[in-house]
């Protein structure tokens, strides 16, 4: 496999929260094809269409970045059944200004974890509903929702304890591995095909 840089995009912004120490669990297992980094969203200022022409310096730091990636690992809680507030405004940050977005063909992956028994489903959701409009190809197996996570699952150093969750996490990380090389050598065969598959053949009127 080729070596693709990946941003770690974590939902929540609690410096202990459950999801950034799976994500970092995630990308340490992640094999030596991707190059996963955590991109952080905290300190991005609400979007605001006023400011376009002027941009706060957080949102060019992280439109860089994110543009600079090949690929996006989405790790977040729920929050009353759907994203949280923060991750929603780094998605509309990256989204703008219109046409420029930097989310767009992106491959893309999204776990979500609680220490409830659902394991964040409708987040992981509602999540996959905004990368359809954002143009990112989603992974859609195998799909994770991390029920009863607790901070006891994790040791010392942030690494997953739990052999039941690490063994998940590492086969997620593993197959989205997979997924990355797929979309980017896919594109590059349509790209080259001489038989026009990328889309650009000529149409065939109906009837012929």
């Amino acid at each position: 496999m080729d070596r693709y840089t990946i941003a770690g995009v974590v939902g929540s912004i609690r410096e202990d929260s459950l999801n950034r120490k799976i994500a970092g669990a995630m990308c340490a297992a992640t094999p030596d094809s991707l190059d996963c980094r955590i991109v952080e969203i905290s300190g991005l200022p609400l979007y605001d269409p006023d400011l376009d022409g002027n941009p706060a310096e957080a949102w060019l730091r992280f439109r860089e970045e994110i543009a600079g990636s090949q690929g996006v690992l989405f790790v977040t809680p729920e929050y009353n059944r759907s994203i949280p507030a923060a991750l929603k405004n780094a998605i509309d940050v990256g989204s703008r200004p219109y046409g420029q977005s930097v989310w767009a063909k992106k491959p893309a992956a999204v776990a979500t974890a609680s220490p409830g028994g659902i394991g964040g489903f409708g987040a992981n959701h509602h999540l996959r509903q905004c990368c359809v409009f954002l143009d990112m190809p989603m992974m859609q197996q195998p799909e994770a929702y991390f029920g009863g996570v607790s901070d006891d699952k994790f040791g010392p150093d942030g690494t997953i304890a739990d052999e039941g969750l690490r063994k998940i996490a590492e086969g997620f990380g593993q197959a989205f591995a997979g997924w990355v090389d797929l979309i980017h050598k896919g594109r590059h065969l349509l790209a080259s095909d001489p038989a026009g598959s990328d889309g650009e053949r000529a149409a065939i009127p109906l009837g012929s």
